[in-house]
């Protein structure tokens, strides 16, 4: 009887990597000269970054310095779910940065309408918060993988517990 092999589809972030993006945001912001004197700050809290700036330019430097150090990091910029930009007191302006982990319902079912229209011999199926793709054969899962690669589903997709 032939062993069914398979893998995970899944999206994850690296917490810690995200908190030493926000920390070396965070230690820019107090040495460029544009944000002397401003109450510009990165916070990072329960998965979500929080940005408080003077006005919308420095908010715009502030996304693209954070931006910048995540990409550095290694963490795709998919993963984050950008909120809208909210008026404070002063005229300052905030915006909160929700990261996004898992892969969704809707992300999930295009996965698994993808895997299918590649007319290649596999099971997918959603469990929770990733996909869980199943064969006989290697080489089929090797091509699905592949071919996911290759497809923009709106998150960063991670192949994991291949066997």
């Amino acid at each position: 009887m032939a062993k069914d092999c398979s893998f995970d589809i899944v999206s994850e972030v690296e917490m810690q990597e995200v908190d030493n993006a926000v920390n070396q945001s965070t230690k820019e912001i107090g040495q460029r000269f544009d944000f002397r004197g401003s109450k510009s700050s990165v916070n990072l809290e329960n998965n979500e970054i929080k940005i408080v700036a003077d006005d919308d330019m420095k908010l715009k430097n502030i996304v693209d310095i954070l931006q910048n150090k995540l990409v550095k990091r290694g963490i795709s910029l998919k993963n984050l779910d950008y909120g809208k930009v909210d008026s404070g007191s002063l005229g300052s302006v905030k915006q909160v940065i929700k990261i996004k982990k898992g892969i969704d319902k809707e992300a999930a079912k295009k996965v698994i309408a993808a895997i299918k229209g590649m007319k290649v011999k596999v099971q997918a199926q959603i469990m929770e918060d990733q996909v869980r793709v199943s064969a006989k054969d290697k080489d089929d899962l090797q091509q699905v993988i592949a071919e996911l690669r290759q497809k923009d589903f709106g998150v960063e997709l991670q192949f994991v517990n291949y066997r």
